[in-house]
């Protein structure tokens, strides 16, 4: 079998072999792209649950790690050598435990502010409209005339087509849900248990797989740009984790020194928004500021706002700079590029994972137009061919 695979003029064809079996592929594609479309949906609803429990899997492995090297610096021969799998237990005991604790302490506070809210939400249309009457009443010259009817029945329309009792119903049954979906779905489960434990295995098996797929050249370079990419990956998930912590109980802790009754519902709807980049923290604040000046009025909301504004200077400026450390050294235009572009091919998921992305594609850019400029500078002898390097350096 080895001797088929050394075969000089089997190696000769392969490459064609492969080109006429795409081409077949890509005919039949097209020509029967309906056939296609069903058994790739078909496939797709099959490996979903593989592909969410490695998403989690990899998510997960962060903190699994970190364990696992603890369990590595004990003196005990039994932590040294199960190591592996004695941590994806720890973790998932720990997330068991956290989960416990959110249902009993973090999620009643939050449904009884949520339904708070949506109780008084015909005291917020009254609220609105008497903004509205004393802006009119006020006769600046430079506001057009407020047609107060018109903004009055929009309201009015926007407000009764909510259904209090139906939203407070959704919110818990949606909580129900997430409940029963967490411990229901034994697969997602497992396979991302599996995924954790066989986590060496499989990535000593890629790394085997583009070895012997490509040149020791490609090799060198997938490898490092995949590197890279992980790097990034789990660079920003840390970073957008503990950024969240912290911005989401400075959060907490503002509006808690204002009264406000929905204090930690807010600093928790930050804290979760802000793995957006770049917009997820602006409109986690501008929704604080609105809800904050229906309940407690504009004065409270407008001296919140100032606090909000130097507390989102200071995370801006100091404490994403210290956790992300350089790491993504993108200009404000990029980002907001990159996350549009996300967001409108990959929904939620393409906005997350946009800045790692593009992170890495400014670095083979950049490495690339390097790699040029020092071609340019120092062009080969004459007669002497030029040996391009694929990963050049």
């Amino acid at each position: 079998m080895q001797k088929i695979f050394k075969s000089r003029l089997l190696r000769s064809i392969g490459p064609y072999f492969l080109l006429g079996v795409l081409l077949i592929i890509a005919f039949r594609i097209v020509t029967g792209i309906g056939f296609f479309a069903e058994h790739i949906e078909r496939f797709w609803g099959v490996v979903t649950p593989f592909f969410i429990g490695g998403v989690i899997a990899y998510i997960l492995n962060l903190p699994c790690s970190a364990i696992q090297r603890l369990f590595g610096k004990a003196n005990n021969r039994f932590l040294q050598t199960r190591s592996r799998g004695l941590s994806v237990l720890a973790l998932f005991v720990i997330i068991i435990a956290l989960l416990v604790l959110a249902v009993n302490f973090v999620v009643p506070p939050v449904s009884r502010s949520v339904a708070t809210f949506v109780e008084e939400l015909e005291n917020y249309e009254e609220t609105f409209k008497g903004w509205i009457e004393s802006v009119d009443s006020w006769n600046l010259p430079f506001l057009p005339d407020i047609n107060e009817e018109l903004i009055f029945a929009v309201v009015s329309d926007f407000i009764g087509s909510i259904d209090p009792d139906l939203i407070t119903t959704s919110i818990i049954a949606g909580f129900g849900a997430t409940a029963r979906a967490l411990f229901s779905s034994i697969l997602i489960i497992i396979s991302s248990i599996y995924f954790l434990i066989e986590k060496d295995n499989l990535k000593s098996f890629m790394k085997n797989a583009v070895a012997a797929l490509t040149s020791t050249k490609t090799n060198t370079t997938v490898l490092k740009y995949s590197q890279k990419l992980n790097h990034n990956f789990h660079m920003y998930i840390y970073t957008q984790t503990i950024d969240g912590i912290i911005l989401g109980s400075l959060m907490i802790l503002l509006l808690l020194l204002f009264r406000s009754p929905h204090a930690l519902l807010l600093g928790l709807i930050l804290g979760f928004v802000n793995y957006i980049p770049y917009f997820g923290s602006i409109f986690g604040t501008l929704f604080a500021v609105i809800v904050v000046a229906f309940t407690q009025g504009i004065p409270t909301a407008a001296v919140a706002a100032i606090f909000m504004f130097i507390l989102q200077q200071l995370d801006g400026n100091f404490i994403q700079p210290k956790l992300m450390g350089g790491s993504f050294s993108l200009s404000p235009l990029l980002v907001i590029i990159s996350v549009t572009i996300g967001m409108a091919y990959g929904g939620v998921l393409g906005m997350l994972v946009a800045i790692p992305i593009v992170a890495i594609l400014k670095d083979i850019i950049d490495e690339y137009i390097i790699y040029r400029e020092e071609i340019k500078n120092n062009p080969p002898l004459p007669g002497v061919e030029e040996e391009i390097e694929i990963n050049f350096r």
